[in-house]
């Protein structure tokens, strides 16, 4: 395995009580969207256990779990392999995030709460902080949980169950196009998607939130493509690889 540690992490919130089963899962999860496993990585549950130091059946099951999300894909002879993240995923993941996202904005805005509406501000101003400072993959981390707030605040349930899993497509995204994106941008779409909320403004939030969706899908496109289309490390062309 390329990356060791010395056993899974604990979860983001450090909550204990998550299960070993969900914490595995979350770990190779994050390693995924965080390209220490990069697309193409064959991922062997023997070795993972090991550097893990658990047993194979969490690791199996989290595997197993992975794949039907599209994180990970069963190749011949290979495997469990790192699946691409290519532009065609992408164009898949907008038209979900298109109307759901839309849907979270109207929500948010009928029922944002004071207390949390703080919170979405404090967040805004961290992500416009490290985007002026030149610090794009924070920026970029912090605009993507920009958006699981504001479904946070839309107060239903099942709607939050349904933008989970795009989520984690999203910030895989996000990731891979940090390098070449800028993140002030974005940060000035969700402070004027934040004031619509704030506002109270139904139509606003929704008519913004679908708009950003469609901004943000014409600039992955062209970034995706971009990488698509990059020599690799060797400089060799996309072609020849």
């Amino acid at each position: 395995m390329t990356v060791q540690r010395p056993a899974v992490r604990g979860t983001a919130t450090g909550d204990t009580h998550v299960s070993l089963r969900e914490r595995v899962y979350m770990e190779l999860r994050e390693r995924i969207i965080e390209a220490e496993y990069p697309a193409g990585m064959r991922l062997v549950e023997r070795e993972i256990a090991d550097e893990l130091r658990v047993s194979r059946v969490p690791v199996r099951e989290a595997m197993q779990r992975l794949e039907s999300e599209g994180f990970l894909s069963v190749q011949p002879r290979r495997g469990s392999v790192v699946a691409d993240f290519g532009p065609e995923d992408a164009e898949y993941l907008f038209d979900v995030r298109e109307n759901l996202e839309g849907l979270a904005a109207r929500l948010a805005a009928r029922h944002a709460d004071p207390a949390r509406l703080r919170d979405l501000e404090r967040l805004l101003a961290r992500a416009r902080k490290a985007a002026e400072s030149g610090r794009l993959r924070e920026a970029v981390s912090l605009n993507a949980d920009f958006h699981r707030r504001i479904v946070e605040l839309s107060g239903n349930p099942l709607l939050a169950d349904l933008m989970a899993p795009l989520d984690s497509r999203l910030r895989r995204l996000f990731r891979l196009t940090s390098a070449q994106s800028d993140g002030e941008p974005m940060c000035g779409a969700h402070e004027r998607l934040y004031e619509a909320v704030r506002d109270g403004d139904e139509d606003t939030a929704e008519t913004l939130a679908r708009a950003h969706v469609a901004d943000t899908r014409a600039s992955a496109a062209r970034l995706l493509a971009a990488l698509r289309d990059a020599p690799d490390e060797d400089g060799h062309p996309p072609g020849g690889r």
